[in-house]
């Protein structure tokens, strides 16, 4: 891959120093140089100008459900848990081709707001329906993003004390066979990898203790790191406390479930020792601000996790929480919630943004990679346009953050542009749509005889 070099931008490293004017040198997937004023001459070069635009790192994407979004705008006016309960039965009628749909429309929306990384939380696995894991990976492979798929679980239906009725559950050797065989397969660590597979039990009212422990192990023994749904409604509070006599996050620290390892989606309702032991332990927070609106969960203490030294990152859940939601407006949606909340000066734009680099690179472990324009770091770019209306905020990081999402000149991945013109240029975006939009018929006519 040749040199490209982006030129005349506002350049935000994240990990520091602001460039206006700057440029970055991208030698094949790597940063070679950043910096002030014009870049260095080199022979042969691509040159992209970056005039009136704002260069970040690509946004990382710390919680999604991609086959929701063939079950988008179902339940609109419900709780968490009785949208579960609403939407448990049509998922157990989705097969490959939902999911692969699915996946691709889910994925390119969220390369259309500057996602470059994006993790996925998949806990449905219906019997006899093709292998779903690989239908995604194979949707994200295809359009170029970086891909964190965990492969998630159920065992704990209803007539164990769970939420889920038990046709959508599986047993726990065959949860923990899949599992490793996914990993296996799929999981590549090394530098620069485009896929690395989590292990994800799907939270303490879906997942007995047993599956809990045996995903831990399963998980450290293959070097993989952890991922659950955490605190998110106070009707998991009083269910955890029920069945298990303490609060959500004081259950996973008894099991050994938190560490640098591990990264926790929503964490909603944290009381202050758990904002605490979180930060002790260096596990990762996913963010979802939009979603936890939506179904009225509440509002995360983000600011007091920061405050704490704990690790944040930025998530738009599925999309059947969340409809149509872009990663970049979680960026606004996040500092609107906590302002809401805690006051004006509860999280600046800055702040928001390392949420959605570096914050979600460090959830994932991989910091050392992404999140931020340094050299040697991955060539994973995202180039907004602050000019136009934008233009009017003298602060284009503010106007990125405050103003709404602004067009996207350019996503590159590895230096491999993704998105051009704030069009998907890898996979036809109009294609894209429409597999989403029949990945959404397919699973309603599946599903006819449980909605």
């Amino acid at each position: 891959m040749s040199v490209q070099i982006i030129e005349n931008a506002h350049v935000v490293t994240v990990s520091g120093e602001e460039y206006p004017g700057g440029h970055l040198v991208l030698d094949g997937d790597r940063i070679a140089a950043v910096g002030a004023g014009p870049a260095p001459a080199v022979e042969g070069a691509a040159r992209i100008d970056g005039t009136g635009c704002l260069a970040t790192p690509g946004l990382v994407n710390t919680h999604h459900h991609l086959y929701q979004w063939a079950s988008q705008g179902l339940a609109t006016g419900s709780t968490l848990f009785e949208w579960l309960v609403r939407l448990y039965r049509p998922w157990a009628k989705m097969d490959a081709e939902v999911v692969a749909g699915a996946a691709s429309a889910g994925l390119g929306w969220l390369a259309r707001s500057g996602c470059t990384t994006s993790t996925d939380h998949h806990y449905v696995f219906p019997k006899g329906r093709g292998d779903l894991f690989a239908a995604e990976i194979e949707a994200a492979a295809e359009l170029g993003v970086r891909f964190h798929p965990c492969r998630g679980s159920m065992d704990r239906g209803a007539s164990q004390g769970g939420l889920p009725p038990d046709e959508v559950v599986e047993d726990l050797d065959t949860i923990l066979a899949e599992t490793e065989a996914a990993i296996d397969r799929h999981h590549d660590p090394s530098f620069g990898s485009m896929l690395r597979v989590a292990v994800a039990p799907c939270s303490p009212f879906s997942v007995s203790r047993e599956l809990m422990a045996e995903s831990a192990r399963l998980a450290r023994g293959k070097g993989v790191r952890l991922h659950t749904h955490l605190a998110e409604t106070l009707d998991e509070e009083e269910h955890t406390r029920e069945q298990f006599g303490m609060s959500p996050a004081e259950y996973l620290d008894s099991i050994g479930w938190l560490g640098p390892d591990v990264w926790l989606a929503h964490c909603v309702h944290l009381h202050d020792a758990d904002v605490k032991r979180l930060a002790e332990t260096r596990t990762g927070t996913a963010h979802c601000p939009s979603s936890n609106a939506r179904l009225g969960a509440g509002i995360a203490r983000v600011s007091h996790l920061l405050e704490a030294g704990a690790v944040v990152g930025l998530g738009v859940d599925g999309s059947a929480s969340a409809e149509l939601v872009p990663l970049a407006g979680e960026i606004r949606q996040a500092i609107y919630m906590q302002r809401a909340r805690y006051g004006p000066a509860a999280l600046t734009a800055r702040q928001a943004l390392e949420m959605a680099t570096l914050g979600g690179a460090r959830c994932l472990g991989r910091e050392a990679e992404i999140g931020s324009l340094e050299p040697g770091k991955l060539a994973d770019v995202a180039l907004w346009r602050v000019d136009g209306f934008h233009a009017a905020v003298d602060d284009p990081v503010v106007a990125l953050a405050f103003g709404g999402t602004p067009p996207l000149a350019r996503l590159l991945v590895g230096g491999r542009t993704v998105v051009a013109g704030d069009t998907l240029v890898t996979v036809p975006q109009d294609e894209v749509g429409r597999r989403g939009a029949d990945a959404h018929r397919r699973l309603m006519r599946l599903a006819g005889e449980v909605l």
